[in-house]
């Protein structure tokens, strides 16, 4: 979605996030039995993924491998940096978009031009461009499973 003011630009992006190789997504229903108009309880699994050895080659199995076995590089970086408990933490996914975008962004030209400011918000990714012609751009990523 998006909308103009006279001097800004306001966008609503949603962003869908799938599970990388060797995890799912799993939503888990409310205390009613039924799935929650939001998704709030996203348990994400492990799978095996001993079958894409042969096609992977030197990737470990998260599953069958214990993780104190696994390299340090081969442990779920998912599980380590997205999650609570086994649990998606939507906290910890919008720090990581944010840090992603900063750095993102440092490597754009248009970054010469305009200011990037991030705004507080624990749910989405929200941040402010505002370029040289006092032109506001206001965007609101939004993460969907």
């Amino acid at each position: 979605a998006w909308s103009i003011q006279e001097s800004s630009i306001d966008y609503q992006l949603l962003v869908f996030l799938r599970p990388p190789p060797g995890h799912s997504f799993h939503l888990e229903p409310d205390t009613t039995g039924q799935l929650p108009a939001r998704p709030s309880n996203i348990r994400v699994v492990l799978e095996c993924v001993c079958w894409k050895k042969q096609l992977l080659r030197g990737t470990l199995c998260f599953l069958h491998h214990h993780e104190d076995k696994l390299p340090k590089d081969q442990r779920s970086v998912v599980l380590r940096t997205l999650c609570t408990s086994s649990y998606l933490d939507m906290q910890k996914v919008t720090c990581w978009a944010q840090r992603l975008l900063r750095s993102a962004w440092l490597l754009l030209p248009q970054s010469q031009h305009c200011q990037l400011t991030m705004l507080p918000s624990s749910q989405s990714c929200k941040f402010l461009l505002i370029g040289t012609a006092n032109m506001t751009i206001c965007t609101e990523i939004l993460f969907a499973v």
